[in-house]
This record gives structure tokens, C-alpha cells and sequence, in this order.
């Protein structure tokens, strides 16, 4: 049987893979929030983020030869050639400052190889608590050894952003942030960083936060610059929600659909999105079902993979086998596009991105029911 490009990618997304070199490509990030601890590879012309500093990586049978001085390297399989990589090259805009002294690689980072990412608030109510604490989350990892800022301004977002974009040809930008205390949930926050980089820089924009209790904000935000939003489920059966996030928890599920709605509304179909972790314990169905749900009313549920992380209280937890995540992306990506959404139709963010998951490799050959000829 052929390998497609997705499976092929969401074996090396379960699996991790070591490196002969460490430092090929650009720079892996250790710790803090969203993704992390992974490498950006191209893989059949996808840009995606590989673990490789994961317990899971290091028992992978894959093992990346040293890249030659374009950034084309060897995949091999149990040392078998497996395929070919390219890693993109480092950033330039991480290597300049803002005029106070504050590295740019402190403010954001380059993600895959043309999303700019940043944490706006490195600081969160659920994670200063270890009874509140989301277990998979590494937020305060990267601000405790120095390799970010606690806050960063409209104004250093702007600078870098626009950086970004003239040096090394960024083409949209996520932020995310720590939810801080505050019925607005880090919108707020959000829309006036919003408002500064657009101002600077023609960017479309991606904002990640919880849901704010006054849905006016999912207007304040579009009408600040955002194009599209994220609001993360993550785990999606209750009992498991209360397990392993028991903070964020406190917001209901209906709470979360309520939002998504009015953030349609706003955004319009498939600009919205949810981010959703399988292998936490939550069953295929019990995704699926969800995924249904989410996708029925305009939501883009961007499925990844579990990737444990050293210094949570999850870090010894397994990351899903590559057949868990093909029985769900397979009958996830048909989902999507039977809904009119796709993941390169987002304006903005990790849907559009990709990068930590097979999905869009997935939807990529899969047509809507109602265009199948029988």
C-alpha cells in the first residue's frame, strides 16, 4: 500500500525523531506555551513540527541524518532509508532587538516556516496553582529560564512583526496568551496588541484565548485587527476536562458553545477554531463526536497529537499511536470539508498553519460527499 504524505506525517508526529545534528535547521523551543519541544520540518512541500525532545523521540526509530548545507537531509527507518527532509532555514529577524534591549526571540518566535507565534501574557491563573494547573501546559518553563518576558507590548509585538515580515517574508501571526484574572479572559489584551501590529504591519492576525464572559469581545477583537480565533477545547469528555485541566474546566462546555457561536457570527464559517489533544484519554468517538458538533456550526476543530513535555505532570504520559490519530483525522478531514471549511481557507493561525498535525494533509484528498459521483 502507497504511503501518503499524511501518514507519513503523522507517523513522524507520533513517533518523534532524533537527530544526528541537534542544531540543524532553525532553532527547537524547550518548554513554554502552545507547541513546543518540537523541530520544523518540509516534508513532500508541508512545513511541519516533528517532536524531538520528547521521551517519545528519543525511542523513535526514526533518525534524521545531518542536513547538507541547504537543509536537505536523510530520513532513516530502523536504518533503512525512509524519505527526504529540508529544514528551513533560521529566522533573521531573531537575531536583532527591540531599541530597550529586549531580544526579539523573547517576543516571538518563528513558527513552521512563515507563522510568527507569540505568548502575549507568559503568566496564567490556572498555572500558578497545582490545583488549577492544566497538566499538559509548560507556559511558566520558558519565562523561568529567562528565554522570554512576562508581558509583551503593542508596541514590541509591532516592532517584531513587522521585522518579521520585511526580513523573513512571515505571511500571518498567532497570539496566544495566559488567561489573566478578568471576565474579558485575555481579549482585551489581545485587541490592543492587535490594533498596534496592524497599524505597523499588514498581517493577518490569529488570537487565542478563553472564552470571554461578554461575548461584545469576539467584536472588539475583529474590529482591533483579527482576522480569525482560537478558543481550545483540548480535552473534550467532561470527567477528563475536570482530570486534567481542572481549572479551565470551571468554563462549561456550554459556555464554550455558546461562544463559539457568537464568534461565528462575528468571524464568520470556518474562522473560528479549537484545538483539541488526542491521546489524553478521550476515545475516537468521543472526539469524533465531538468534532461533529463543532464542525456543524462553523468551528474548525484542529486535531494534534499529544506531545508530553519534560517538567509537566503529564511528561511520562504517551504520546497516541500513528493508527489512534489516522481513525480520527480520516473521518475528521472528510468532516471538514462535508462543512465547507478547509484548513487553507483560514485567514490566520494554527488551522491555516498546520504544521502540528496531518490534518490538512488529510483533507487534501478528500472531496465533499455531495461532489462524489457514484
Amino acid at each position: 500500500m502507497q504511503v501518503t504524505t499524511g501518514d507519513l506525517i503523522n507517523d513522524l508526529q507520533t513517533r518523534g525523531m532524533r537527530l544526528v545534528d541537534p542544531n540543524a535547521g532553525a532553532d527547537s523551543r524547550r518548554g513554554g506555551a502552545g507547541p513546543t519541544d518540537h523541530k520544523a520540518v518540509t516534508i513532500g512541500g508541508m512545513t511541519v513540527m516533528i517532536p524531538v525532545h520528547t521521551a517519545t523521540a528519543f525511542d523513535s526509530p526514526y533518525l534524521v541524518e545531518a542536513p547538507d548545507e541547504a537543509g536537505n537531509a536523510r530520513v532513516l527507518k530502523d536504518g533503512a532509508f525512509f524519505t527526504d527532509v529540508q529544514f528551513p532555514p533560521r529566522a533573521k529577524f531573531l537575531d536583532l532587538s527591540t531599541a530597550d534591549g529586549v531580544p526579539y526571540s523573547h517576543i516571538a518566535q518563528l513558527h513552521a516556516k512563515d507563522v510568527l507565534a507569540t505568548t502575549v501574557l507568559q503568566t496564567c491563573i490556572r498555572y500558578e496553582s497545582r490545583k488549577k494547573t492544566c497538566k499538559f501546559c509548560a507556559i511558566g518553563q520558558s519565562l523561568a529560564a529567562g528565554r522570554t518576558i512576562a508581558h509583551k507590548t503593542p508596541a514590541q509585538l509591532a516592532e517584531v512583526a513587522r521585522a518579521a515580515v520585511m526580513l523573513d517574508g512571515v505571511k500571518h501571526m498567532v497570539m496566544t496568551t495566559g488567561t489573566p484574572a478578568g471576565k474579558d479572559r485575555g481579549a482585551r489584551v489581545l485587541a490592543e496588541s492587535a490594533e498596534a501590529i496592524r497599524a505597523a504591519v499588514d498581517l493577518p492576525l490569529q488570537a487565542q484565548c478563553e472564552p470571554p464572559e461578554d461575548d461584545a469581545w469576539h467584536r472588539r477583537m475583529k474590529d482591533a485587527g483579527i482576522d480569525s480565533l482560537g478558543m481550545h477545547l483540548e480535552v473534550v469528555t467532561p470527567e477528563l476536562r475536570q482530570q486534567i485541566m481542572p481549572g479551565k474546566a470551571h468554563v462549561s462546555l456550554e459556555k464554550y458553545f455558546d461562544s463559539f457561536a457568537a464568534a461565528v457570527e462575528v468571524f464568520g464559517w470556518g474562522q473560528v477554531s479549537t484545538y483539541i489533544l488526542a491521546g489524553l484519554g478521550d476515545t475516537e468517538e468521543a472526539i469524533l463526536a465531538m468534532c461533529a458538533r463543532l464542525t456543524a456550526i462553523g468551528v474548525y476543530p484542529f486535531v494534534v497529537p499529544f506531545v508530553p513535555v519534560a517538567g509537566t505532570p503529564l511528561e511520562s504520559h504517551p504520546a497516541p499511536s500513528s493508527a489512534f490519530m489516522h481513525n480520527v483525522l480520516g473521518p475528521l478531514s472528510q468532516m471538514i470539508v462535508d462543512q465547507g471549511m478547509r484548513a487553507e481557507d483560514i485567514k490566520a493561525g494554527c488551522g491555516r498553519c498546520g504544521a502540528c498535525s496531518a490534518l490538512s494533509a488529510f483533507e487534501k484528498f478528500k472531496r465533499p460527499k455531495m461532489e462524489t459521483v457514484s
